[in-house]
This record gives structure tokens, sequence and C-alpha cells, in this order.
């Protein structure tokens, strides 16, 4: 527990130049474990979320991503988080869930899961301007509604393996607004045929179908418009 006191005073102090990053979680879970055993280490084993009962019965309640995949999983989830902040997807309450529900879902660590995504629920609050760990304990809050919030982890996590990544979906969305297109077009008319979708990755579909020979722009203004090649 001092570790976990110990992390929770150094989000507020730092807050402004904690970023969501590998490093950051790695450190978290480096403070929250006392700074001994694999403390600030991915797990090496795969370790899904068991359900286990007085009785000694037991069921897999979420099975989790695979250790050797852990590394690269929660590099993608803190870019999606610093994509999420800039390009602003999703409404805040919403995005500060999804965030936390995926980094239980990849389950990152052999011990420790559960306060480390408390922590970083706190450092992702302060990001969007919520100072609620400064009047909050949300680790009281989830103690006293402990069976609840594993029933709504389990309802929400099903099918999770499954998502498609919003990088990827926003892609798709882009080539097939482009795909739907007969006359020539212009990068601003995309981004308002695609909401949430930034002006950059716009371009850089774009730039890809060129590549690809699909597309070529009319001009070498930034504005310019473009079409499909004959």
């Amino acid at each position: 527990m001092r570790g976990y006191r110990g992390a929770l005073a150094w989000i507020p102090e730092n807050r402004q130049e904690i970023s969501v990053s590998t490093e950051t979680i790695l450190h978290l879970h480096f403070l929250r474990h006392g700074r001994g055993g694999d403390a600030g280490q991915f797990k090496t084993k795969d370790s899904d979320i068991i359900e286990r009962h007085p009785d000694a019965r037991s069921r897999v309640r979420f099975k989790t991503v695979a250790a050797k995949d852990t590394r690269d999983r929660v590099k993608d989830f803190a870019g999606l988080w610093q994509d999420c902040l800039r390009e602003q997807w999703a409404p805040p309450p919403i995005a500060l869930a999804a965030a936390k529900l995926d980094f239980l879902c990849i389950h990152p660590f052999r011990d420790g899961n559960g306060r480390v995504s408390r922590l970083l629920l706190l450092l992702m609050a302060y990001h969007l301007g919520f100072e609620v760990g400064r009047y909050i304990s949300v680790e009281r809050l989830v103690e006293a509604n402990k069976e609840r919030y594993y029933e709504t982890l389990e309802q929400s996590s099903g099918g999770w393996h499954e998502v498609a990544s919003p990088r990827g979906a926003k892609t798709a969305l882009v080539r097939a607004a482009i795909d739907a297109r007969t006359a020539p077009f212009t990068p601003a008319a995309l981004e308002q045929e695609c909401p949430g979708v930034s002006r950059d990755l716009i371009r850089r579909v774009l730039g890809q179908l060129r590549k690809e020979g699909m597309l070529e722009a009319i001009g070498r203004d930034p504005g310019a418009e473009w079409r499909r090649k004959r």
C-alpha cells in the first residue's frame, strides 16, 4: 500500500509532464509494487482473468492478451490514447471508460493490473481536466462495488479481441468515402464526410492510394482536387 500511495502522490505532482506511454505504465507498476519482485516488468506468462468460488470451482472470465504480444499492445494502447486526445474521438467520460477497459483486457502484468489501471485512470482524467483524484478515492469506490465492477467488466469485454483498431477503422472510413465518389474531390470534402478523422490521416490515405496507382492529384496545392486514375 505504501507504493500505491506514493504513486497517488506522484501523479498530481507531475501531471503536466507525465504522458501516457509504455514507460509511464511500467513506472506506475514499479511504484505500486513496492519496487520488489517483478515490479515494472510485463508478464512473462499468459495470465487469464479467473473467477474463483469458495467451493473451489473456477472459470475463465476473460482471456487476456498473450504475454509475447503484451509490449506491442501496450504501445498501441498509449498511441491510441494520444490520438484520442488530439482528435477527440469521443466525449471524455466515454474515452476514459474505453481506455480503462482496453488496459484491463490487455492485462499486461502478472499482478497489480487493477490498481495500475486506476492510477492510469486518474492520470488520464487529469489530462482531460478532471481533478477527481483530489476529492474522491477511486480505489474505495471500486472496493465498495466490487461485484458490480467485475460483472460490468465481463459484460463489456465480450468480443474485445475481435474489435478492429480505431486506426484501421478510420482508414477504412476514408477509403469507403473515396470509393463512393465518381467526380473529383478535395481533402476538405472528405474531412466533412468523415467526422472525427484528422486532415493528416486523410492526406496519408490519399498518398497511399496514389502510390497504389488508384488516385492522382489535380495540381500541387494542398487544397487541390483529387480524382481516380483512368
